[in-house]
């Protein structure tokens, strides 16, 4: 498995997202703008069901609890003005949004007759495609989302402890590798002596 790594232009995510609005791709927005703005791991938002998402009355929910599947913890969090916009987007357009329903649901179903998400691979499908149509070269799967989101909660001014934490990782300096930091460091520290 090729390592991948974060979207660093901002430029480039506003392009993968007008390129699925245009395609009218209202679930893979929706999957694309959680994974860049919540930090979760794709397996815990392809198990994602409506009433995690929308309450009985049809509206956004402003908070979200996600069991990780990984780390079997307990994670809360906000959801901000990018991800309501997208939920909202994608409910107007989907033919149903049951509350017990997988939010990104596949058309294939269980041999029990049972709906499920769609799988890891078809999220990467998806994403691959709109991130190479917006001209993003890097190697990119699933977890680029996730690394995303922790690249700009950093670049940002979040402290590497609280980044730490929200992405649930054991140590400040496991985070930084992770989002890429740590290699940008090295290498600008490279360029920066020259004798």
């Amino acid at each position: 498995m090729k390592e991948v790594n974060p979207i660093k232009d901002i430029k480039k995510i506003r392009r993968v997202k007008r390129l699925m609005i245009k395609d009218g791709n209202f679930r893979d927005l929706l999957m694309f703008t959680l994974g860049i703005n919540a930090g979760l791991r794709i397996s815990d938002i392809l198990a994602m069901r409506w009433r995690d998402l929308v309450r009985k009355d049809g509206s956004v929910r402003d908070e979200v609890t996600v069991k990780e599947k990984k780390t079997k913890k307990t994670k809360r969090f906000p959801l901000n003005g990018a991800v309501k916009k997208a939920v909202e987007m994608y409910v107007q357009n989907a033919s149903s949004h049951n509350p017990n329903e997988f939010v990104f649901i596949s058309r294939k179903k269980k041999v029990s007759g049972e709906t499920r998400p769609i799988s890891r691979v078809a999220a990467w499908q998806s994403i691959n495609k709109y991130c190479k149509m917006a001209g993003i070269e890097q190697n990119v799967g699933t977890h680029t989302l996730r690394k995303t989101f922790g690249y700009h909660q950093y670049k940002r001014g979040t402290d590497i402890a609280m980044l730490q934490k929200m992405l649930n990782h054991s140590s400040p300096e496991v985070t930084l590798r992770y989002i890429g930091i740590e290699r940008e460091k090295m290498n600008a520290r490279y360029k920066a002596v020259e004798l």
